[in-house]
């Protein structure tokens, strides 16, 4: 584990030192933020006021986590950063497989057990190769000495290839666990209720199938799902995803147990019956390629990879916006009192990282008004 140069400026808390990022990527600059400590306390120009840099040099960081005022963020390389009153540490990820470094592959979700504060445990999915295959698979991690160990395998066998591996793990407001696994390349997959790929899966969290699943014995909680990467809840526990399109066509869901969301036969505003259209699309002219999603008070904050922005889609109003901008490709999104927190993913290979990237932001919705 790697102690990390720390200290709060103005809300700036910068990470030094980071581990370099040797994934095999299709595309982009690789090279790791430089370790210059005054290069990278340079002033930034930000795009919106009252935007404050929380971390800076986070490698390829994927699923944003809180407790109290401790954040844990997963990074796809396979590590977990844990921020903490001005303290910022890099902690180990002790996997019984290597992660893989396939395109978009690696420890994606990532969330706390509800008990955390007295059982040190979490969920996480990652992905793998073993000599059977390229895999995805949910499990507990155990931390104990700041690293983090895999304990159980709570599924496994999720599809993978070479690009959409979904990724998302959150505990619903019914106390259970859910995943979203995508098409794996293999679109034919999710319509297939037979393969967990392409899929929202649902289980409980000592990883049984629950008994008011859709189906019987099995984890398929909705399908037809191209490669969803992002879900939350309103406050009255309807429940939406995002998901990414085919070049555009981008989706965002209200996703009801047991429905069919149309992949590959339907997609964007098409329509037929039997399957569920999306309450927003992007269309045939453009691409958000959505990600994380948080919810608050009648809106779905959204992060967007190739639309490099935070969108925020009005359930009341039926509009959408852009409410961050100029900041690269977007992962995640959180929304934690009062405050939006996001990190940009710009180290992913398919974007132009800058000194320092990728970094955590937060901005005070109120600003966002």
């Amino acid at each position: 584990m790697k102690k990390l140069i720390s200290g709060y400026l103005i809300g700036l808390l910068f990470l030094i030192g980071c581990s370099t990022n040797d994934e095999q990527l299709p595309s982009g600059n690789n090279d790791n933020a430089s370790n210059n400590e005054e290069e990278s306390q340079e002033e930034m120009t930000m795009p919106v006021e009252g935007l404050e840099v929380i971390a800076e040099n986070l490698d390829v960081p994927w699923s944003i986590e809180m407790t109290e005022d401790t954040f844990y963020i997963t990074e796809r390389t396979g590590s977990i950063v844990r921020l903490e009153d001005g303290e910022a540490e890099r902690q180990e990820v002790e996997l019984e497989h290597e992660v893989s470094t396939a395109s978009e592959a690696g420890l994606l979700g990532f969330v706390l057990a509800p008990d955390f504060a007295e059982s040190n445990q979490a969920y996480a999915y990652y992905t793998y190769e073993s000599n059977e295959g390229q895999y995805n698979r949910v499990v507990t991690l155990q931390l104990e000495d700041n690293t983090w160990s895999e304990e159980s395998v709570l599924l496994d066998d999720i599809p993978s290839g070479t690009y959409h591996h979904g990724g998302r793990l959150k505990i619903g407001p019914d106390g259970l666990l859910y995943a979203t696994a995508g098409d794996a390349s293999e679109r034919e997959i999710a319509q297939d209720l037979d393969s967990l790929g392409g899929k929202i899966l649902r289980l409980n969290l000592d990883g049984s199938v629950p008994e008011d699943n859709p189906y019987s014995d099995s984890y398929v909680y909705s399908y037809g799902h191209r490669n969803a990467q992002g879900i939350t809840w309103s406050s009255d526990g309807t429940m939406y995803a995002s998901e990414h399109g085919d070049n555009a066509n981008d989706e965002v869901n209200l996703i009801e147990a047991g429905e069919n969301y149309g992949w590959p036969i339907i997609e964007g505003e098409e329509e037929q019956e039997g399957m569920i259209a999306p309450l927003f699309t992007s269309g045939n002219e453009e691409t958000w390629a959505p990600s994380g999603m948080a919810y608050d008070d009648d809106k779905l904050y959204v992060a967007a990879l190739r639309g490099s922005a935070v969108l925020e889609f009005d359930l009341e109003s039926g509009e959408s916006r852009e409410v961050i901008t100029d900041l690269g490709r977007i992962r995640d999104v959180r929304v934690e009192d009062n405050y939006l927190y996001f990190v940009s993913n710009n180290g992913d290979g398919r974007g132009a990282p800058e000194n320092s990237d990728d970094r955590l932001y937060r901005i005070a919705l109120s600003d966002l008004e």
